[in-house]
Protein backbone atom coordinates (compact mmCIF):
# COMPACT_ATOMS: atom_id res chain seq x y z
CA UNK A 1 0.00 0.00 0.00
CA UNK A 2 1.24 3.45 -0.88
CA UNK A 3 2.27 5.64 2.11
CA UNK A 4 0.75 8.71 0.45
CA UNK A 5 -2.61 6.93 0.07
CA UNK A 6 -2.52 5.67 3.65
CA UNK A 7 -1.72 9.14 4.99
CA UNK A 8 -4.59 10.68 2.94
CA UNK A 9 -6.97 7.97 4.15
CA UNK A 10 -6.12 8.57 7.83
CA UNK A 11 -6.44 12.37 7.38
CA UNK A 12 -9.87 11.92 5.74
CA UNK A 13 -11.11 9.76 8.62
CA UNK A 14 -9.77 12.20 11.23
CA UNK A 15 -11.30 15.18 9.43
CA UNK A 16 -14.62 13.35 9.07
CA UNK A 17 -14.64 12.56 12.77
CA UNK A 18 -13.92 16.17 13.74
CA UNK A 19 -16.56 17.60 11.38
CA UNK A 20 -19.12 14.99 12.47
CA UNK A 21 -18.53 15.74 16.14
CA UNK A 22 -18.88 19.47 15.48
CA UNK A 23 -22.23 19.08 13.69
CA UNK A 24 -23.49 16.66 16.33
CA UNK A 25 -22.70 19.17 19.09
CA UNK A 26 -24.35 22.01 17.15
CA UNK A 27 -27.60 20.11 16.56
CA UNK A 28 -27.66 18.84 20.15
CA UNK A 29 -27.43 22.43 21.42
CA UNK A 30 -30.36 23.43 19.22
CA UNK A 31 -32.46 20.54 20.46
CA UNK A 32 -31.87 21.59 24.06
CA UNK A 33 -32.88 25.13 23.12
CA UNK A 34 -36.12 23.94 21.54
CA UNK A 35 -37.00 21.95 24.66
CA UNK A 36 -36.73 25.20 26.58
CA UNK A 37 -39.21 26.97 24.33
CA UNK A 38 -42.54 27.80 25.86
CA UNK A 39 -45.85 27.95 24.01
CA UNK A 40 -47.48 31.36 24.26
CA UNK A 41 -51.08 31.54 23.13
CA UNK A 42 -51.39 34.90 21.44
CA UNK A 43 -54.68 36.65 20.80
CA UNK A 44 -53.13 39.44 18.76
CA UNK A 45 -50.49 42.09 18.17
CA UNK A 46 -51.51 45.74 18.17
CA UNK A 47 -49.74 48.95 17.26
CA UNK A 48 -52.50 51.18 18.61
CA UNK A 49 -53.06 51.02 22.38
CA UNK A 50 -56.67 52.29 22.18
CA UNK A 51 -57.62 49.66 19.58
CA UNK A 52 -55.98 46.98 21.70
CA UNK A 53 -57.81 48.05 24.85
CA UNK A 54 -61.13 48.09 22.97
CA UNK A 55 -60.58 44.67 21.40
CA UNK A 56 -59.50 42.87 24.58
CA UNK A 57 -62.04 44.29 27.05
CA UNK A 58 -63.89 40.99 27.35
CA UNK A 59 -60.85 38.71 27.31
CA UNK A 60 -59.91 37.40 30.72
CA UNK A 61 -57.36 36.33 31.79
CA UNK A 62 -54.66 37.92 29.65
CA UNK A 63 -51.21 39.50 29.77
CA UNK A 64 -50.23 42.46 27.62
CA UNK A 65 -46.54 42.78 26.79
CA UNK A 66 -45.35 46.06 25.30
CA UNK A 67 -42.32 45.77 23.05
CA UNK A 68 -41.33 48.95 21.26
CA UNK A 69 -44.48 50.25 19.61
CA UNK A 70 -46.29 46.90 19.65
CA UNK A 71 -48.60 45.36 22.22
CA UNK A 72 -48.70 41.55 22.37
CA UNK A 73 -51.75 40.00 24.01
CA UNK A 74 -51.22 36.53 25.46
CA UNK A 75 -54.05 34.44 26.87
CA UNK A 76 -52.12 31.33 27.84
CA UNK A 77 -48.62 30.03 28.53
CA UNK A 78 -47.55 26.38 28.73
CA UNK A 79 -44.78 23.96 27.82
CA UNK A 80 -47.26 21.19 27.00
CA UNK A 81 -48.89 20.97 23.54
CA UNK A 82 -52.02 19.23 24.90
CA UNK A 83 -52.47 21.93 27.54
CA UNK A 84 -52.08 24.58 24.85
CA UNK A 85 -54.88 22.91 22.89
CA UNK A 86 -57.14 22.85 25.98
CA UNK A 87 -56.70 26.58 26.59
CA UNK A 88 -56.88 27.47 22.92
CA UNK A 89 -60.16 25.55 22.51
CA UNK A 90 -61.79 27.53 25.33
CA UNK A 91 -60.94 30.88 23.74
CA UNK A 92 -61.85 29.73 20.24
CA UNK A 93 -65.23 28.56 21.55
CA UNK A 94 -65.72 32.16 22.70
CA UNK A 95 -64.95 33.38 19.16
CA UNK A 96 -61.30 34.44 19.45
CA UNK A 97 -58.56 33.51 17.01
CA UNK A 98 -55.60 32.23 19.01
CA UNK A 99 -52.11 31.67 17.64
CA UNK A 100 -49.36 29.53 19.11
CA UNK A 101 -45.98 31.20 19.38
CA UNK A 102 -42.86 29.50 20.75
CA UNK A 103 -40.69 31.82 22.84
CA UNK A 104 -37.78 31.40 25.21
CA UNK A 105 -38.09 32.72 28.75
CA UNK A 106 -35.13 33.49 30.98
CA UNK A 107 -36.73 33.34 34.45
CA UNK A 108 -35.80 30.00 36.04
CA UNK A 109 -38.35 30.44 38.82
CA UNK A 110 -41.12 30.99 36.27
CA UNK A 111 -40.05 27.94 34.23
CA UNK A 112 -40.10 25.77 37.36
CA UNK A 113 -43.51 27.08 38.37
CA UNK A 114 -44.80 26.54 34.84
CA UNK A 115 -43.83 22.88 34.98
CA UNK A 116 -45.87 22.47 38.16
CA UNK A 117 -48.86 24.32 36.68
CA UNK A 118 -48.63 22.15 33.55
CA UNK A 119 -49.01 19.05 35.73
CA UNK A 120 -52.17 20.54 37.20
CA UNK A 121 -53.47 21.51 33.76
CA UNK A 122 -52.94 17.98 32.45
CA UNK A 123 -55.29 16.65 35.13
CA UNK A 124 -57.86 19.46 34.80
CA UNK A 125 -60.87 18.68 32.66
CA UNK A 126 -63.44 21.34 33.54
CA UNK A 127 -63.24 24.71 31.83
CA UNK A 128 -63.37 26.55 35.15
CA UNK A 129 -60.40 24.57 36.52
CA UNK A 130 -58.38 25.11 33.34
CA UNK A 131 -59.03 28.84 33.33
CA UNK A 132 -58.22 29.22 37.04
CA UNK A 133 -54.84 27.54 36.57
CA UNK A 134 -54.26 29.56 33.40
CA UNK A 135 -54.99 32.78 35.28
CA UNK A 136 -52.39 31.90 37.91
CA UNK A 137 -49.80 31.12 35.21
CA UNK A 138 -50.42 34.45 33.48
CA UNK A 139 -50.21 36.35 36.79
CA UNK A 140 -46.97 34.54 37.59
CA UNK A 141 -45.55 35.51 34.18
CA UNK A 142 -46.61 39.13 34.70
CA UNK A 143 -44.72 39.18 38.02
CA UNK A 144 -41.67 37.75 36.25
CA UNK A 145 -41.84 40.58 33.70
CA UNK A 146 -42.06 43.18 36.44
CA UNK A 147 -38.95 41.78 38.17
CA UNK A 148 -36.84 42.04 35.04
Amino acid sequence: MNKKFLFSFICAIALGTIVGKYFYNETSAKTVFLEDDIIFLQQGVYTNKKNMEENIKRIDPKVVVEDGNKFYVYVGITKNKKNAQKIKAIYEKKGYDIYEKNLSVTGEEFKNNLEQFDLLLEKASKEEEIMTINEVVLANYEQTLQKS
